[in-house]
């Protein structure tokens, strides 16, 4: 099996992939990004994406494609949709990729994806035990692992706290709609995190996306019992996750 595949992150807004070596968790080449089409129709999409994987120098023939996108994912059937087109809901996207791409094709939920990169090649190796991975960025993502597997599609960023789902009140995009200081923000991740503390007890709790990059300005103050600590592989996860996912489905 080679070690080498190709990783997909699909978003609301872009779209970004590069080649992946599966051994090392580092990209192979550029990554290349690509404005997701207006409208996000699954059509078009795939389009795109064949459009950027044309592009990607070190992307062979039959290379294993794996595509993380924001929905929940069963058996390649995307199931919701966040910030694409509703034609996503019950779609077999395994099979639209496959059609499109020409070459084997494994889709997963976004955070999961990420939350498989920190466990295999950023903060969560070796952990044992409850490692809960979360992004913080137009909603609340998040990646359940029980000593290392993962449990796929648990949407805990949707918890209701306070009468609201709250990733309506805690997100990053939250934080710049409502032009939220980085205290007055941490005091909403407290919440949050402190209920995730409660229902889980988590053995590590991780904390991706892009303003991870900023973590100084929050993690620090936020008071926990469970270790909180930044993600590593951040704005790449998405692609080293996906693909090392499309590799082991492959198995």
């Amino acid at each position: 099996m080679s070690k080498k595949a190709i990783g997909i992150d699909i978003g609301g807004t872009g779209i970004k992939g590069a080649v992946v070596n599966l051994k090392s968790g580092s990209l192979i080449g550029e990554r290349v990004r690509h404005e997701t089409p207006a409208g996000g129709k699954p059509g078009d999409i795939a389009k795109v994406v064949a459009k950027l994987i044309a592009q990607l120098p070190d992307a062979k023939p039959g290379m294993l494609v794996g595509i993380c996108f924001p929905a929940i994912v069963r058996n390649g059937i995307t199931m919701s949709a966040a910030n694409v087109a509703k034609e996503w809901i019950g779609l077999d996207a395994d099979a639209l990729f496959t059609k499109e791409l020409g070459r084997p094709v494994h889709v997963i939920n976004d955070a999961d994806a990420a939350g498989v990169a920190e466990i295999k090649f950023g903060a969560g190796q070796d952990v044992d035990g409850l490692v809960i991975m979360t992004t913080l960025g137009t909603g609340i993502g998040t990646a359940l692992f029980m000593n290392g597997k993962l449990v796929p599609n648990a949407e805990l960023g949707h918890l209701e706290i306070e009468g609201v789902d709250y990733e309506s009140k805690a997100s990053f995009a939250a934080k710049e709609r409502e032009d939220l200081s980085w205290a007055d923000w941490a005091k909403r991740l407290q919440v949050y995190y402190s209920t995730l503390e409660r229902l889980f007890t988590p053995d590590l709790m991780i904390v991706g996306g892009g303003v991870s990059k900023q973590h100084e300005e929050f993690l620090p103050k936020l008071k926990l019992n469970s270790p909180i600590v930044p993600a590593i592989k951040r704005n790449n996860a998405g692609i080293l996750g996906a693909a090392a996912l499309a590799k082991k489905a492959a198995k």
